[in-house]
């Protein structure tokens, strides 16, 4: 067939276009029988993707903006990865932008991009309750600008994305350490504005009532996601009349925040308190002190994001593009830190 196109190779194997387009640029998010039904009419038809056809179109910048809250995070660091592979693999160029988990950069930075500086923006939103976020994300695509989102949301939102499942890793961690015995646990949650604080603090409450306990407000504490917010919260959980035997750290820097106190402090993990923490810290297993952890897919997730934001550059398939939302299943990962270590008497 001349000219074949993606929207053609979709009718022949009567799939959508999005799906054809993975195939195409080598996304996993595909089952196997449909990738060889695909592949077969590929070969059949000599098909060869057009680079053009893939955005690259003359007068087009080939960069995609990448604008996350904090470029420290190792976890957002390997988000980038996988963005940047499928990117590389297409011919387009990353450019990264650090609002600070700050509304007012984030704003001011999204306010004066239009298709002459990027092909689409890839986003973790500050905070996913605040209108503002919706309302400029929105103006962004009325743009021509396209949006994908990655582990965070916004308001309202009819935006393709590529989430995690956080109720789920919440409470897997809480139920663990509910199976060792811990009755007080304490949990350091994100800002509740923002999709995976509100849920994974959600997880947390499912865990203990699911256990048949009443949640003890005075055991959750609210953090920002950094460092700091994790390391005086946790000098607040010490200093209390009662202290948990577990805490439940909501995320990577925060959970080396929990670590900094606890050692300054000269309490032992899991000795003196067990704790898990959400997202794995690789250095800590480089030291040998590897903590319990709710392991995310995040390489996966970065690939995943830039291949959305491919399905929408692809022209064959913009006028009948379906919202996209990806939610994937994290992982507990049990390395002893859970442990409830009964006191001598």
């Amino acid at each position: 067939m001349e000219h074949l196109t993606i929207r053609d190779i979709a009718r022949m194997t009567d799939v959508s276009s999005a799906t054809v387009s993975r195939v195409v640029n080598g996304s996993g998010l595909v089952k196997e029988e449909t990738r060889v039904k695909i592949q077969r009419v590929i070969s059949e038809n000599a098909y060869v993707p057009n680079p053009m056809a893939r955005g690259l179109s003359r007068g087009r910048p080939d960069t995609v903006t990448v604008v996350l809250p904090d470029i420290s995070n190792p976890f957002f660091s390997e988000v980038v990865k996988g963005i940047s592979a499928i990117a590389d693999e297409n011919h387009l160029k990353i450019i990264l932008y650090d609002t600070d988990e700050t509304l007012q950069r984030e704003s001011a930075f999204l306010n004066g991009i239009t298709p002459v500086h990027t092909r689409g923006i890839i986003v973790a939103p500050v905070s996913d309750s605040d209108d503002s976020d919706s309302s400029q994300l929105g103006l962004v695509s009325d743009r021509s600008v396209p949006v994908v989102l990655v582990d965070r949301d916004v308001k309202g939102s009819n935006f393709d994305g590529v989430f995690i499942d956080n109720i789920k890793g919440a409470r897997d961690a809480v139920d663990a350490l509910l199976a060792a015995g811990h009755t007080d646990i304490a949990i350091i949650a994100g800002p509740e504005g923002s999709k995976p604080g509100r849920e994974r603090l959600i997880g947390y409450r499912n865990a203990i009532e699911g256990a048949g306990r009443e949640v003890d407000e005075s055991l959750i504490c609210h953090g920002d996601f950094r460092l700091e917010s994790g390391y005086q919260l946790t000098k607040d959980i010490l200093s209390a009349a009662r202290i948990p035997t577990a805490i439940f750290s909501c995320n990577n820097l925060m959970t080396l925040g929990v670590i900094k106190a606890l050692r300054e402090n000269q309490v032992s993990v899991p000795e003196d308190i067990a704790l898990i923490g959400f997202d794995s810290i690789e250095m800590l297993d480089i030291l040998g002190s590897p903590i319990s952890h709710v392991a995310r897919p995040t390489y996966e997730m970065g690939r995943i994001a830039m291949q959305l934001m491919l399905d929408q550059l692809e022209p064959s398939i913009q006028d009948d593009h379906k919202v996209q939302r990806v939610t994937l299943t994290p992982e507990l990962v049990l390395q002893g830190s859970e442990v409830l270590v009964p006191k001598k008497k």
